[in-house]
Formats: structure tokens, sequence, C-alpha cells
């Protein structure tokens, strides 16, 4: 029974496209969130809010892979829906 819960959530979440670095800063910094600094293949982006400072590395890859597309989403606060194919 837990098998079918766990395939009805997955489908009621949709399908990521497949991101690159680039286009995840790009719908980072549409979201209030700048460049601060890169170093080699990765770039920091931050955003500064009256609770404080988020701040999100993103590697600079053609392809991230969902696991780390999947965890920026979570660190950054962006409804999940900017990501969807």
């Amino acid at each position: 029974m837990a098998r079918c819960m766990s395939l009805s959530w997955k489908s009621r979440l949709g399908k990521l496209k497949a991101l690159s670095g680039k286009q995840v800063c790009s719908i980072l910094a549409a979201h209030g969130f700048e460049k601060v600094r890169q170093r080699g293949s990765h770039v920091v982006m931050q955003r500064q809010t009256d609770e404080g400072s988020t701040t999100i590395p993103v590697p600079d890859h053609k392809e991230l892979k969902t696991g780390t597309l999947l965890s920026i989403i979570r660190q950054c606060g962006v409804p999940r829906s900017e990501f969807k194919v």
C-alpha cells in the first residue's frame, strides 16, 4: 500500500527540466538572487531578506543532476513549478 501512495505523490509533482547551471542562475536571479562570486565551476548566488540571507552554490555544468537540482530548489524557496517542463 505504501508503494501505491508513493507513486501518486510522485506523479503529482511533475517532471523537472534538464537544466544547466546558467539556466538555474537565471531563474534564481529572476527571484531576487544575485551572483556573489564564482570559484572554478561553482557560482554562489545570494538573496538578502529581512530574516537574513540565503546562499546557494550552483554548479556551472551543462546539465545538473536531478538530486542537485532538487537540493537547490529546497534551499532557495523558489516554487518547484519554475523548474518544471
